[in-house]
């Protein structure tokens, strides 16, 4: 029975750390991608009256058609938003202790803004004279002609939830 006042949501919008890394479980050939988007925010320290970034990484790993998905569209730097559920996974390390590890399990990815090649944003720093340290440039207009042109799904495949 499902309990109607729990929720497992997550929603974050956040720049690709590096392409997605598509594998196929060994027994049932099933896709699994893992990658990591980091999202910046601002913190205010009332000491020093500055305000600095805070970087946070997120781990998150996405299944089947969707893992797919990734893999063929997703590109390093690029801003995307992500739907998921937390969930907590254990194993025993090497060492014979119990390991514990939180992930985000997507299950809708939407690509915002425009793709942004390392060349272009290394060539748009030179020309403005300032390299900033920040790795995710932030994008903020949306280049529809980059989506994929969408197909009718066939009846043997899975729907895409986006």
């Amino acid at each position: 029975m499902r309990d109607l006042n729990s929720l497992n949501k997550v929603i974050l919008i956040g720049h690709l750390v590096r392409k997605p890394d598509l594998r196929y479980l060994p027994k049932s050939g099933r896709p699994v991608t893992s990658f990591q988007i980091a999202t910046n925010e601002s913190v205010f320290n009332p000491d020093t009256k500055q305000a600095s970034q805070r970087t946070e990484f997120h781990r998150i790993v996405a299944w089947g058609k969707l893992a797919e998905f990734c893999q063929k569209y997703l590109e390093q730097g690029r801003q995307i938003l992500v739907e998921g559920k937390l969930r907590t996974r254990s194993w025993e390390g090497r060492d014979g202790n119990k390991r514990f590890s939180t992930e985000i399990e997507a299950q809708n990815i939407v690509m915002l803004g425009k793709k942004v090649s390392p060349q272009e944003e290394i060539a748009a720093e030179a020309a403005e004279g300032t390299f900033s340290e920040e790795a995710f440039p932030e994008i903020s207009e949306p280049a529809v002609e980059e989506f994929p042109e969408e197909t009718p799904p066939k009846d043997d495949e899975d729907d895409i939830p986006f």
